[in-house]
This record gives C-alpha cells, structure tokens and sequence, in this order.
C-alpha cells in the first residue's frame, strides 16, 4: 500500500530541481531595458550567449546590432552590457584573458 506514495514521493523529488531550472529562466524581452552585469554560461554562436544574471535568472540574450558579436567571450566570463528591449547594444568582457 505504501509502495505506490513512496514511487510519487520519489518522482516528485527527482522532477523539482528540473522544475526548479525551469522557472529560473526567463524571455530576455522581459528585462527592463539598462546596463547589467553578467556571467556568461555557453556562446551559443557570434550572435547569441546564454547568462546568468545577478540575481540568478538565466536567459539567452541575442545581439542587438551587426557590431554586436560574441565571438570573444567565453564561459566563466564576467560582461556588461546594455539591454534594449531584450538584445544586446553593446557590451564590455571585463575578464582578462
């Protein structure tokens, strides 16, 4: 009788830090516009990288002009860079490498 609640218990456990990732993502387009300070966690191509903020948000944030390319940056890396309405303008790699 207790084998069925221990295998939903189990399951529940297994799927909340899953859950947990999921709702600490968020849509870029929903980040006031201004300058932030991030980590860089994967350069998805010279145009797109995934970071996480300094609150612990993460979000995939594209390039906002043609000047704009990630192809320098790197995981681990620290940037700053100014949001318009969910892309990148212009950002500063402030990891020497």
């Amino acid at each position: 009788m207790y084998r069925p609640l221990t295998l939903v218990a189990l399951l529940a456990l297994l799927a909340a830090p899953a859950v947990a990732l999921a709702a600490n993502t968020i849509d870029a387009s929903l980040i006031p516009d201004g300058t932030y300070t991030v980590k860089v966690q994967k350069v998805v191509d010279s145009k797109h990288i995934q970071v996480t903020m300094d609150n612990g948000a993460e979000t995939t944030l594209s390039a906002g002009r043609d000047s704009v390319d990630f192809g320098k940056v790197h995981p681990g890396d620290q940037v700053k860079l100014s949001l318009l309405k969910g892309a990148v303008l212009v950002y500063l790699d402030l990891t020497s490498h």
